[in-house]
This record gives C-alpha cells, structure tokens and sequence, in this order.
C-alpha cells in the first residue's frame, strides 16, 4: 500500500516511537498509512447499505489502525501493511457489528440458507444449484435472489474472515498474517499456514465455476464488484449474490472440515 512516505522515513518514525516513545513519530505514522484505512473502507463500504457512511467506517478504521501501531513489533519481520489490514478490517466489522443494524430477520433468514447448503451438499456430494436451493427452502429462484441479496446488503463478513484466529491480545489476527519469512521460518507455523492454504484451495475448488471466478476476480485481482458484473457480463447485484453465496458455501466448507 503506497504511504506517500519513504521507506527511509518510514524506518526512522518507527524507531522514534518504538525505542523512544515519540508521540510526534506515531502521529506522523498514523498519517503516513492513513490511506490503507481508506482503501480498507471502501471495499467494506461496497456491500453496505447508503446509510452507513464512509466517513464512519474511516473513522472506525483508523482506531484499529492506531491499535496496529502502538502493538506492532518491527523486529518479527513481519510487513505491517499486512499485520495492520486484519486489525483495521476487524476494528470497522466490530464496530458496525456493535450498532447490531442488521434485522433479525435478515439474520435468521441467512442461517436457514447457510444450513439448507450445507445439507443439500452433503446429500448431493456436489455445490446444489439455485433451482435445488430454492427448493429445499419453499421458495422460488426470484424469492432466493432476493434474499442474497438483502443479505449482501445487509453483511460484514468476507472471506478474510473465515480463517482467523485471537492473539494473546483478545485480537482477531489472520492466519495467513502470522507466516514468518523464509528466514525466520518456525516449522510449526509453517506447517500450519500450509495446512490453513490447503484447506482453502479444496473449499475454493468446490465452488461452481462462476462463484470461484468472482472470488478470483474480487479478492485477488481486488475488482470492484461492478468491475467484476462487466466482466461476467451481468449485473453488480447478481455478482453480489454469487458473492454472498460463494462466502456461505466456503464457510460452511471450512467449519465442517
């Protein structure tokens, strides 16, 4: 993520506040990675409903920034763009979480949903289709849609968050986060992300071709979802239901493995 500050700079204001508590540094570092916060909003932003601000979600981010500041350690060798964007991420979800503006039924309707997929592929040994889903919930195709969609709409989980674990702080930190370098590799770590990669790949591969390409698409080459509709040749609310639904098949994939 481009800071606008050289990495020169960057070292210096780190070893300013690390080793002498400068408050000057860490105010100048909380500025310098600022616009992560921004880019972090704006994908979180995407799927949310018009009344929820990006100048709330900014402002929530930059406490989980300010979190990632003061508990980062230079020393491990791991980059703080990626040690600081679970944090910022999870400080935004948290938060919005906390307003609890979702309705109950939106809820409850994404749980009926969440346990007919996971039924329905273990029944068939395959991903059920829309038509198959709609039936096994006594609803049509357009009623199904309908319902993805204002669960779209409606949610704040990604697939960042399926594979996370807590620090000793109570902080919910990726698992892909903690891979040390190849040259500080510890063998169990190593094995572990491996392991959570593996997962990851087979819960991915399971997925209708489509769903795998929109995960593709949005979490690896980081399209809008707009950007991915003119891609696939559909609307950006269909590539948010094949979203949502690509989200809730890997979920139920990874907690059942």
């Amino acid at each position: 993520m481009e800071t606008g500050v050289k990495e020169v700079e960057l070292r210096e204001l780190w070893r300013r506040y690390k080793d002498q508590g400068d408050a000057a540094a860490r105010e100048r570092l909380v500025v310098a990675y600022s616009p992560m916060v921004k880019f972090v909003a704006g994908r979180l932003g995407a799927g949310l409903p018009s009344h929820v601000e990006d100048a709330d979600l900014i402002s929530y981010g930059l406490v989980g920034l300010i979190g990632a500041i003061e508990r980062f350690e230079p020393e491990r060798g791991i980059k703080f763009e990626t040690f600081a964007m679970t944090r910022i991420r999870g400080s935004i979800i948290d938060e919005l979480r906390s307003l609890d503006w979702v309705p109950r039924s939106v809820r409850s309707r994404a749980r009926e949903i969440e346990t007919a997929q996971a039924k329905l592929e273990h029944e068939l040994q395959r991903a059920p289709t829309e038509a198959e889903l709609a039936d096994k919930l006594g609803m049509t195709e357009a009623e199904l849609q309908n319902a993805l969609l204002e669960i779209a709409n409606s949610s704040v989980y990604a697939l960042d968050e399926l594979w996370t674990v807590s620090d000793s702080s109570g902080d919910q930190v990726s698992l892909l986060d903690t891979i040390a370098d190849e040259g500080a590799a510890d063998p169990q770590e190593a094995l572990a992300s491996n392991e959570v990669k593996d997962r990851l790949t087979e819960a991915i591969g399971s997925l209708p071709e489509r769903e795998q390409l929109v995960v593709a698409l949005y979490y690896y080459e980081n399209l809008t979802l707009r950007e991915i509709g003119e891609v696939l040749g559909v609307t950006e609310s269909r590539v948010s239901q094949l979203h949502t639904k690509a989200v809730m098949r890997l979920k139920s994939h990874l907690q059942q493995t």
